[in-house]
């Protein structure tokens, strides 16, 4: 798989969002486990996760101890993997998303993220989403004392605007590697946030890449689009005879060396059709057909 850089790290360009094997409708762990080592065998090494992403009723940091587990009984080694987990959100017994950017539950959520993971620090640390009920300054400044404490290697933003990663940027400095934001053929509200970590030298990573394609998991059951609007995705994969979804990759990858699509799935195939993107090169007549 050809790489990107993540701050001083070099990581798979294609990254496996593992959220899917923990929240509503997630496998059983035998499946799990072996689409995290098939992700593993596609050279995949960016595995992203939360504490909150867990089934309503269940326990907080399910897909954290998961991967654990998968990476602790993967064949080979994963020295070079990073895991990228992220704080300040939680789930509702009825099904719902809270937020939480207090920095103590910050400090804490952190704490209890590395316990789980089971290493020395945690690769890498997202603030989930902001909290409006919090100065956006508090949560980072929150992130900034978990990096300087050692609890975090290196820590990311997810879900911010345009004024969010300067003020990010301003707080954390160097510290500060990525932004994860929704982006995909269907959303792309978030352009200016992707323009932005380019001039600032930060890695996009995409949530929920294949919108308009299929839909994430947390917005429901996955289901190829007839929109015609998304049509020219389709062309160009029969006639490479590759899936819509692995065009989608491969022309988010085309948007710029920094952007690092972090698809899911729930089975090994979708993985392994996921990282076989990095190594699809779309050509400019291909391209001109994908809105």
């Amino acid at each position: 798989m050809r790489h990107r850089t993540l701050g001083p790290l070099r990581v798979g360009a294609i990254g496996y969002g593992a959220m899917p094997l923990s929240i509503e409708g997630r496998p059983d762990e035998a499946r799990a486990l072996a689409t995290v080592h098939a992700a593993l065998d596609a050279g995949i090494t960016l595995l992203d996760t939360a504490d909150s992403y867990y089934a309503p009723g269940g326990e907080p940091g399910h897909n954290e101890l998961l991967l654990a587990r998968a990476l602790a009984s993967y064949g080979g080694t994963t020295d070079h993997v990073l895991v990228a987990t992220k704080g300040g959100r939680g789930r509702t017994d009825g099904g719902g998303w809270g937020v939480d950017g207090r920095p103590e539950h910050l400090k804490r959520a952190a704490k209890e993220s590395l316990r789980r993971l089971g290493t020395g620090a945690i690769g890498l640390y997202q603030l989930h989403k902001p909290d409006p009920a919090v100065p956006y300054a508090d949560s980072l400044g929150a992130l900034r004392e978990l990096a300087d404490d050692g609890t975090v290697r290196l820590v990311g933003i997810s879900n911010a605007d345009v004024h969010q990663i300067r003020e990010a940027r301003h707080i954390l400095g160097d510290r500060l590697v990525s932004v994860q934001n929704r982006y995909s053929p269907a959303v792309r509200d978030a352009e200016p946030e992707l323009r932005l970590t380019a001039e600032l030298g930060l890695a996009f990573l995409p949530w929920s890449p294949l919108g308009g394609i299929s839909r994430s998991s947390l917005d429901g059951t996955s289901a190829v689009s007839a929109d015609p609007a998304f049509g020219g995705f389709h062309r160009v994969a029969r006639e490479r005879g590759v899936s819509p979804q692995r065009v989608a990759l491969a022309w988010l990858l085309s948007l710029g060396p920094h952007v690092l699509p972090i698809p899911g799935g729930s089975r090994p195939e979708s993985v392994r059709d996921s990282a076989a993107a990095a190594d699809l090169v779309l050509g400019e007549e291909e391209r001109a057909l994908l809105p």
